[in-house]
């Protein structure tokens, strides 16, 4: 593999053919990617090296079946929304590098996150209770046909985190309306026009922002919001830049296909959230309290072991999309060997550390 200072390097400069990229947040990004006690960041920052590093280490978990799945999975990645009929459901949260890829890939990525969050301190769980888990809700999930997570009158514990004080209406809107403070800004017309399109038709003009250090793999990608009191009560719509998977760059595709983004959350087995589409190169959301990705602190409050069954059961429910996935995997998956999980999950992890202390390495040596 290259260094992952020039596959860096490399992909930011094809991910600039798709918009423009916003370089204060990308310096951020390569600062928060530097942190040197905690790895977890460099490796939500880094899914565009995951191609190649899971390659490398889990050869022969390459040519598993393929699914249409999350490709930037991990511990981070889970959230909660509010359905059509207003009920509040938890489930993947970003799907910005969904793709067609071996179903392998998911679970060996979660797997190493939970490790990568245990060694940080953010999970208290061994790898191999944490593989065992995520492996028996996925299984269990996948012979069962999936379930959408729907937190009205089930799954107490996710319950508890979606509707912690932390994520609660007030903080929430004093968080995101300090966005007023910043700048006004005029978002490209496609965003804007999508951005008015997703609010009411009697609703004043809205203030438009650029919404900065937000999220990790995202950082650098135009990010606008558009906030309006409306009814007694403030409103907020994002718009997103996306592009192809990662894993487009990774291929060296020379004419990369477009976002899987949309077709992979059709297609899921879930609750969708009504707000969550895409409209030309914009992915559009609702941002609201308790409408948003659950951060590995708040997961401390709840039993560990319970919430990566959960997140298994959860990546069968989007793999659940490609026809033929249940029977497919499920007969791959018995002809595994024992603690196939764990092995993977520990290599890989070890390989993203080895790439976070190169990154370490070069960043100080500039410094």
């Amino acid at each position: 593999m290259i260094h992952i200072v020039a596959a860096t390097q490399d992909y930011e400069a094809w991910l600039a053919r798709f918009f423009p990229l916003h370089a204060p947040d990308l310096a951020f990004k390569r600062e928060r990617m530097a942190d040197p006690n905690d790895p977890f960041p460099f490796f939500r920052g880094t899914y565009y090296r995951w191609p190649a590093v899971w390659a490398a280490t889990c050869p022969e978990l390459v040519s598993a079946p393929r699914v249409a799945g999350v490709g930037d999975l991990h511990v981070e990645n889970f959230g909660t929304w509010r359905d059509v009929d207003g009920r509040l459901c938890w489930g993947v949260n970003d799907f910005d590098e969904a793709d067609e890829i071996p179903y392998t890939s998911d679970l060996v990525r979660l797997a190493a996150s939970a490790r990568l969050a245990r060694k940080s301190g953010a999970l208290d769980i061994k790898t191999s209770d944490a593989c065992r888990v995520i492996l028996d809700g996925y299984r269990d999930a996948l012979a069962a046909g999936g379930t959408p997570f729907v937190l009205e009158e089930h799954h107490p514990d996710l319950r508890t985190v979606g509707m912690a004080s932390e994520r609660a209406p007030i903080r929430f809107w004093a968080k995101l309306t300090k966005l007023l403070d910043e700048p006004v800004i005029d978002p490209p017309p496609a965003a804007r026009d999508a951005l008015v399109r997703e609010l009411p038709s009697d609703a004043r003009a809205p203030a438009f922002r650029f919404r900065a250090r937000a999220g990790m793999g995202s950082l650098g990608r135009p990010r606008f919001v558009a906030l309006v009191e409306w009814r007694g009560g403030w409103m907020c719509r994002e718009a997103k830049a996306i592009a192809p998977p990662a894993t487009e760059w990774a291929a060296g595709t020379a004419e990369p296909a477009t976002s899987k983004l949309a077709e992979v959350v059709e297609r899921a087995v879930r609750a969708p959230d009504p707000f969550y589409r895409v409209e030309g190169g914009w992915v559009l959301r609702r941002l609201a309290p308790r409408c948003s990705r659950i951060e590995l602190d708040h997961l401390k409050k709840i039993d560990t072991g319970r919430v990566l069954t959960a997140m298994g059961a959860e990546t069968a429910n989007v793999h659940l999309g490609t026809p033929g996935a249940a029977s497919a995997v499920l007969r791959h998956v018995v002809r595994l060997p024992a603690g196939w999980l764990e092995r993977a999950a520990k290599d890989a992890a070890a390989a993203v550390e080895r790439d976070w202390q190169a990154w370490r390495q070069a960043r100080n040596s500039k410094g």
